[in-house]
């Protein structure tokens, strides 16, 4: 267990460094893998398998190219992950718009019932809203 301790290291007299091969590295690659889990529960439409939110995947990442790679400054990313089963190749892109994902290819979102509830909330309140606007007596019960 001693010798692996050891600060100096025993060079020969006609050790020469410069003979040792160095490997230069090269521009660093854009897309790197990335460990992450999955952001919504989505269906394989390849095989039909199921994956569900919060397995974890080795993905690659990409910045997404041209006028559509950011909005208001933030920047979109494009994932690539393989299906558990068949490993057909799937992409999800980061949506900061709506502060969530958005499946490009390769697989089928599930159904997600909160969604529907935000989205009837927001269509009552719009209806309620246009209500007020054209009719003054609706303003005013709605407002007591």
């Amino acid at each position: 267990m001693g010798e692996r301790k050891v600060i100096n290291k025993y060079f020969p007299p006609d050790f020469d460094p410069t003979k040792i091969p160095r490997h230069k590295k090269g521009n660093i690659n854009p897309n790197f893998v990335v460990r992450m889990m999955l952001p919504m529960s989505v269906r394989c439409q390849t095989c039909g398998e199921y994956m569900y939110k919060g397995k974890k995947f080795n993905s690659r990442k990409e910045d997404v190219e041209g006028p559509e790679g950011e909005y208001l400054g933030i920047k979109i990313f494009r994932f690539y992950f393989k299906c558990i089963t068949c490993s057909a190749e799937f992409t999800i892109k980061t949506d900061p718009k709506n502060m969530d994902y958005e499946v490009e290819a390769g697989v089928r979102r599930n159904y997600e019932p909160y969604k529907d509830v935000e989205a009837q909330k927001k269509a009552a309140l719009e209806a309620r809203e246009a209500s007020e606007k054209d009719d003054p007596m609706a303003k005013l019960e709605n407002k007591t």
